[in-house]
């Protein structure tokens, strides 16, 4: 089989799998947290450090947000059967960058990469991102050239595959909605929350060598959990998050 192809069909059975590409990661933050210690011992620091950490996720979620309440249905989903793209998205965030919601996935992960301290995790992490979100990359675009043909290309020329050139910007076709992004962001916040709770309530015991619940990430973890039933069951039982033109 041809290189190209290869790169092609490889790409294209991560595409269905990278739902899972979050629990094989977190698997690798578990040994960098064996050697967790508070900074200068001091747990009121490990708290801010963990507030930073939790503030790169947002960054990157966010940046999902911006993107997913932007665009037109049928594209930038987290749909996982096949690529899918009704129509080529070249404004707002995709007019800076090709790939703006893998961007949104790293800085989600470098977050919690981050949460140990661990300058090698950051490393593995990266590379293992990028190892794995360049072939779904390949394979995506394979797809939008076969589909928008000189349209796709003409694009591709002038914007960056995933470090953006903001100077490119151009205004989004479609008005932001919550609605959108409330229908479909609502399990990446309930992810990325749940993966800190259990870091630091795992951190606070390899410290402490008892089981200790931060009140701070408790009130954090029980809000957003009702936060994700709510949405959960408006989505599934409701038609309160549909928008009728996207």
């Amino acid at each position: 089989m041809a290189l190209l192809h290869s790169f092609e069909r490889s790409g294209n059975w991560l595409f269905r799998q990278r739902s899972y590409l979050p629990l094989v990661l977190f698997l690798v933050v578990i040994p960098a947290m064996t050697q967790f210690r508070y900074p200068l011992d001091r747990h009121d620091l490990d708290l801010s450090w963990e507030m930073v950490c939790l503030a790169v996720s947002m960054l990157g979620l966010a940046l999902r947000a911006y993107v997913v309440g932007t665009t037109p249905s049928g594209t930038s989903g987290r749909n996982t059967h096949g690529q899918v793209a009704q129509t080529l998205n070249t404004t707002g965030v995709y007019s800076v960058v090709r790939h703006p919601l893998y961007v949104g996935n790293y800085f989600m992960w470098m977050g919690i990469a981050l949460f140990p301290r661990s300058w090698w995790l950051a490393l593995v992490v990266s590379l293992a991102f990028w190892l794995y979100y360049e072939r779904i990359m390949f394979a995506e675009e394979a797809f939008l050239r076969g589909k928008f043909g000189p349209a796709f290309d003409q694009w591709a020329a002038r914007t960056p595959a995933f470090v953006p050139k903001l100077r490119n910007w151009v205004r989004p076709a479609f008005p932001f909605s919550w609605r959108m992004v409330l229908r479909r962001e609502y399990s990446g916040l309930y992810a990325v929350i749940l993966c800190f709770t259990v870091l630091e309530v795992l951190g606070d015991k390899i410290t402490e060598h008892h089981w200790e619940f931060d009140p701070v990430w408790m009130a954090i973890f029980g809000v957003t959990t009702v936060v994700y039933l709510t949405l959960m069951t408006l989505k599934r039982h409701t038609k309160v998050l549909s928008i009728d033109d996207r």
